[in-house]
């Protein structure tokens, strides 16, 4: 018997880390406990959440006495340790092609995440333009999503994988604010936010 999970989730249910962590688990068939960690109220800070989660932050995923942050540790650790749909390409440098893109769409592209930020997609859209700095971080986005994406491909490296999700998150935080997107790179955007352990996050009531 596998020790019971739990997955520490912000409580607007709105970070891009812990849907793909959620999806992950949901890909994985595996039963878990959800637990909301209200951020504006500086939850993640207090003491209890502190001294169970390393770096603070959410998502984090408690398994008996080991606990881990950070969305693509946690993705990672799941696809080794359960069986089930794999999260990550069996090839060796699909793989590490996929960690890549999850590290950048994590560290890179900042003007779009605070421009575009999740709530457009979770809660409502904005109004404001995109700054040059964003469209120019849009171009980069959508050069390497092209660059990446083979022609008339699903996914990007032929079987589904958890980088599918991220990037079609980011790339929706301009298709679903009515930013001007390239048709296929929009098209795949909507495939992968059709997937059904996608839709259990979407409609989470919020």
């Amino acid at each position: 018997m596998q020790d019971p999970i739990r997955l520490y989730v912000d409580a607007q249910f709105a970070s891009p880390y812990a849907m793909s962590v959620f999806v992950a688990l949901h890909e994985k068939q595996i039963d878990f406990e959800m637990v909301p960690v209200d951020l504006a109220a500086l939850e993640h800070r207090a003491s209890g959440f502190s001294q169970l989660s390393l770096t603070q932050r959410v998502p984090t995923l408690v398994q008996g006495d080991f606990a881990l942050s950070e969305s693509s540790a946690i993705t990672e650790y799941i696809d080794e340790v359960f069986a089930g749909t794999p999260l990550y390409p069996k090839d060796s440098r699909a793989k590490a092609r996929a960690r890549q893109l999850q590290a950048w769409i994590r560290s890179d592209l900042m003007p779009i995440r605070q421009e575009r930020p999740t709530e457009v997609v979770f809660f409502r859209p904005s109004s404001a333009p995109l700054s040059a700095a964003a469209q120019a971080s849009a171009k980069s986005l959508f050069d390497a999503v092209e660059a990446l994406l083979p022609a008339d491909a699903h996914n990007l490296f032929g079987e589904w994988s958890i980088a599918d999700v991220d990037l079609a998150l980011m790339l929706n935080r301009l298709v679903l604010n009515g930013d001007e997107v390239p048709q296929r790179l929009a098209a795949y955007a909507a495939r992968q936010w059709q997937r059904p352990s996608v839709q259990r996050w979407v409609k989470l009531a919020r």
